[in-house]
């Protein structure tokens, strides 16, 4: 992908990591009258179209994927169906790019059940209290490699920090 929302190196091991920068989106859900929420869809699937034509091997995808693909990874469900990150149009697009390039969530495959976010509103005071997260930051493995991730976590702590992201850090550790 020529695109400056994608960076990709490789180690001296032959793991190339990518990192990726899918736009949020905008506040409406809809490709017609956002604009951003359009971009937002475009990015996704030139990511699939990527993979699709170059299956990868041996790699790690990280970054903030904006897009929190399952139940347990939003505070509510049923509310955050219409929420741009959530809708039903999203999380399709993001499965069509995990399939394409056969990634595997290596944090979900750690921590497989229960809620789990990286990302809290900066609108939200009482972020910790209120604890209405999203998961948007993934780490991603190739099926060759996937099986060496372990230690998944997410910094939740570092989100109450003084002047923090509204993202917290996500971490995994690969024996490669």
């Amino acid at each position: 992908l020529d695109h400056a929302r994608h960076i990709a190196g490789q180690l001296e091991n032959g793991v190339t990591i990518h990192n990726f920068y899918v736009p949020a989106g905008g506040d409406e859900p809809h490709r017609e009258k956002n604009i951003k929420f359009a971009q937002k869809l475009d990015y996704l699937t030139d990511m699939r179209d990527h993979f699709a034509a170059d299956t990868p091997t041996k790699s790690i995808l990280v970054g903030d994927l904006n897009i929190a693909p399952r139940e347990d990874d939003v505070w509510d469900h049923k509310k955050m169906l219409k929420v741009v990150s959530h809708t039903p149009i999203e999380v399709d697009h993001l499965a069509e790019v995990q399939e394409a390039g056969k990634w595997v969530d290596v944090t979900r495959q750690d921590i497989a059940d229960g809620l789990l976010y990286s990302w809290w509103s900066y609108r939200a005071k009482d972020w910790d209290a209120a604890d209405k997260g999203r998961r948007l930051d993934h780490i991603w493995a190739t099926p060759d490699i996937s099986d060496a991730a372990h230690s998944s976590r997410i910094l939740r702590h570092v989100r109450g920090w003084e002047q923090p992201s509204d993202h917290a850090p996500v971490f995994a550790s690969f024996d490669l």
